[in-house]
């Protein structure tokens, strides 16, 4: 057992003796090493200078195998798989105050926990590396799952930086900007209330004012989330619409302008946020601690949010993503011949949609007309009911209908998508991305039409959303050697979904787009 803590011990090795004795067989291209959640040791160990290859991962492997039926983490699996509990982190370091460090624990008792850890990994693997290949999902592991932890362990830890006082700034116009809404609420309810209690604020929106369209909830309180505020805002009522500023402005200050101050490393001076490389149903990233994917884009103070990341002083900040990549995979999914030309023809694809359904020319176009069929457009992807299209563009249900109808006739081959999608997720369980990666769907057979319905939404949405996340993952394989290969400095520091962010010096700005853009663009399937 070797522990990497810092406490002195006799019975301990040092640990530059420990790293000596390591790194060579971590880093010899003949052996194998096998972990669960390998992102987080690479990161670990490349602080000291050793870069782990080659590697298989565990969690991974699971996830490519089994991408929506159930979680990835090692006791998950260990139990799942091998019939086994392991030794919890809380039985070896306590809970709470009583808690302490790994490297407080005693041998007697670290030993066995860690080394269960590695049979268990180690067990897992045999199970699961025949299996990636009886399953048809080698290549979404090898070429894609296998190769982030370590594209993303070096992300990660470059972090990005944020400017602390434009945050505060923000943060204390915010509290500005809610104390007066604060006031505005308590005068339209005629009296002083907690606006961040959902209690007090269903009395007195449906018990007090008596407006209409109430609902309760299991616990017996009145329902006050966004979609019953939004409608009795755009109904004409004035405390709810007070009320969703107010929540927005409460949601960026202590999501952003706040959490991101205090997710400041201080040895840094930069934020690290943790990608998730398993959780996602269709092979999607999620970000924590802090979350850098939600930040709102389409609001003014959104935006002032992403304006607080900044570069170092001589660099600057680059942002590529891929323009409308889920409606070209659509396009080129469902064999749409019309959006295919459109793409090709660099058209403005909303706009064109909008003239096709409503048989109105693109020259001129009302703006709402093109925003209804933009709404139309990306709520299609996601399988789109009436309802939902009628609650976004605030038209009737009957109306929301009509329009879904045109677009499917003026696009029958979205249709004939929808359906297959959806038969096939019924006679598999799975529907597929255009990589070969499977997304598992649970409840598509289910007698309850609700559980059914979102299960049909996600066999329409999965292989779209998926084959994103697969082209997007294989550019960030392929940037780091690239930008290498290019002699530039510049890193790669994010991924929002559709989008990858890098930092470079200024003078080579121009470089690394054309580099990146070559990669992005160049990150197809085979």
């Amino acid at each position: 057992q070797l522990d990497f803590g810092d406490t002195e011990r006799p019975e301990q090795l040092k640990l530059e003796r420990a790293i000596e004795l390591l790194k060579p067989l971590l880093e010899a291209p003949e052996i194998l090493k096998v972990g669960q959640n390998f992102k987080y040791d690479l990161a670990v160990l490349s602080r000291y200078g050793v870069t782990v290859a080659p590697y298989d991962d565990t969690m991974l492997q699971s996830f490519v195998l089994h991408a929506g039926m159930h979680g990835h983490g090692m006791d998950e699996l260990s139990e799942r798989f091998l019939g086994h509990t392991p030794i919890t982190f809380k039985d070896v370091c306590g809970t709470g105050k009583k808690q302490i460090s790994f490297d407080q624990v005693p041998l007697d008792k670290a030993t066995p926990y860690a080394a269960e850890d590695a049979d268990v990994t180690l067990r897992l693997w045999q199970i699961f590396r025949p299996l990636i290949t009886q399953r048809q999902v080698t290549r979404v592991y090898q070429r894609i799952e296998r190769s982030l932890p370590a594209v993303i362990s070096r992300m990660e830890l470059e972090g990005v930086k944020v400017d602390r006082d434009a945050l505060s700034r923000m943060s204390s116009d915010f509290s500005q900007r809610m104390a007066g809404l604060e006031a505005e609420a308590h005068e339209a309810a005629g009296r002083e209330f907690n606006l961040g209690s959902p209690k007090q604020l269903g009395e007195i929106l449906f018990d007090e004012m008596g407006l209409p369209g109430g609902k309760k909830t299991k616990s017996g309180g009145w329902s006050t989330d966004a979609d019953k505020l939004e409608e009795l805002a755009a109904a004409g009522h004035e405390l709810p619409t007070t009320l969703l500023k107010w929540r927005t402005l409460s949601k960026l200050k202590s999501t952003y302008a706040d959490a991101l101050q205090q997710a400041i490393n201080p040895k840094t001076g930069r934020v690290h946020t943790s990608f998730s490389l398993a959780v996602a149903q269709t092979g999607r990233l999620s970000s924590t601690d802090p979350n850098l994917q939600n930040i709102p884009i389409r609001t003014e103070e959104g935006r002032k949010i992403r304006e607080a990341f900044i570069p170092e002083d001589g660099n600057v900040l680059v942002a590529a993503d891929y323009s409308q990549i889920e409606l070209r995979l659509l396009a080129h999914i469902a064999d749409i011949d019309a959006l295919k030309t459109a793409f090709r023809d660099g058209l403005d694809i909303h706009a064109m949609t909008a003239s096709e359904m409503f048989d109105v020319p693109i020259e001129g176009m009302d703006p709402m007309v093109r925003r209804q069929a933009k709404a139309i457009n990306f709520g299609i992807i996601y399988g789109i009911s009436a309802y939902g299209l009628s609650n976004q563009l605030g038209i009737p249900q009957g109306e929301a209908r009509d329009y879904i109808k045109a677009y499917f006739e003026k696009f029958p081959g979205i249709r004939r998508y929808m359906d297959a999608m959806k038969e096939f997720a019924k006679d598999n369980n799975f529907v597929q991305t255009v990589y070969g990666r499977k997304c598992w769907v649970q409840g598509i057979n289910a007698k309850n039409p609700a559980q059914r319905g979102f299960a049909e939404r996600q066999a329409i949405n999965a292989p779209i959303q998926g084959s994103a996340a697969d082209i997007i993952k294989r550019a960030m394989i392929a940037m780091p050697s690239a930008l290498e290969e290019a002699g530039l400095k510049g890193r790669m520091l994010l991924q929002v979904h559709d989008e990858l962010l890098f930092e470079c010096p200024k003078a080579e700005a121009d470089e690394l787009i054309n580099t990146a853009v070559k990669v992005m663009e160049n990150a197809t399937f085979p």
